[in-house]
């Protein structure tokens, strides 16, 4: 994401709290676009945060492949196919239960693509499907967890040499080795920097970070969800195997 479409998602968001679907008791967190004639319901932020860590519904991100493996919100399925295809994909993944709860989103409130898929699973049968329509660019603008896939980083390892790599593991195993261009920072420490390795000229740089696994990166951007910078994704998997694929 760049600083044009950080800062266009930093305008809806601001936009949300000043428009007719928000009430003057509700926070950014709970609001929604508020469209009129839609077909299927929206989910606020908080909803989508209390799925993501409490479950309940299947998530599916509607955007490209690409775009998916650089980053989505965690516990996302991603939609292989167009049209019938990706609606027979989603029947597999509830093992054909057409009741159960689906949750859509795409890239952000202009986006059409989970609106399309959205009318596509109901033509097909589904009963109780939703959509974020906020999308990926404000679920990051509000701090949201982003995964990242080995695909993902692997590109921005190669490609983007701006990208600031975090390792999350203990400044011990971080002595033993790590990916090179790394530096090392702890959840317990992320409170606290205030400078070097976080970069300080462009607080929407891309930053990857890594640990021993997935829960232990993700801790690390739990604790950098609360500081300013906007560009945070976290590998799902272990040091190993991301060590392995880069060397």
């Amino acid at each position: 994401m760049n600083n044009v479409r950080f800062l266009a998602s930093v305008a809806v968001a601001a936009t949300l709290l000043s428009g007719p679907a928000f009430a003057r008791d509700m926070t950014i967190y709970q609001a929604v676009i508020g469209e009129t004639d839609q077909k299927t319901q929206e989910i606020s932020t908080e909803d989508m945060r209390r799925i993501v860590s409490q479950g309940g519904a299947t998530i599916l991100d509607t955007r490209p492949l690409a775009e998916f493996v650089n980053g989505h919100i965690p516990g996302a399925n991603t939609l292989k196919g167009p049209g019938s295809e990706a609606v027979a994909g989603v029947e597999k993944l509830v093992d054909g239960d057409k009741s159960k709860a689906l949750v859509l989103y795409c890239n952000g409130p202009h986006c059409q693509a989970s609106r399309r898929m959205a009318a596509q699973l109901l033509d097909a049968g589904f009963t109780n499907v939703r959509r974020y329509q906020l999308g990926m660019p404000v679920w990051r603008a509000l701090g949201g967890p982003t995964e990242i896939d080995l695909e993902g980083v692997l590109r921005i390892f190669r490609n983007d040499q701006t990208a600031v790599f975090l390792d999350a593991r203990s400044a011990e195993d971080f002595g033993k080795g790590s990916l090179p261009r790394a530096h090392n920072l702890t959840a317990e420490t992320a409170a606290k920097v205030q400078g070097a390795p976080m970069p300080l000229d462009d607080f929407n740089t891309r930053i990857v970070l890594f640990g021993r696994d997935a829960q232990q990166a993700r801790e690390l951007a739990e604790a950098l969800s609360k500081r300013p910078w906007h560009n945070v994704s976290y590998f799902a998997g272990t040091f190993e195997s991301l060590n392995a694929a880069v060397n």
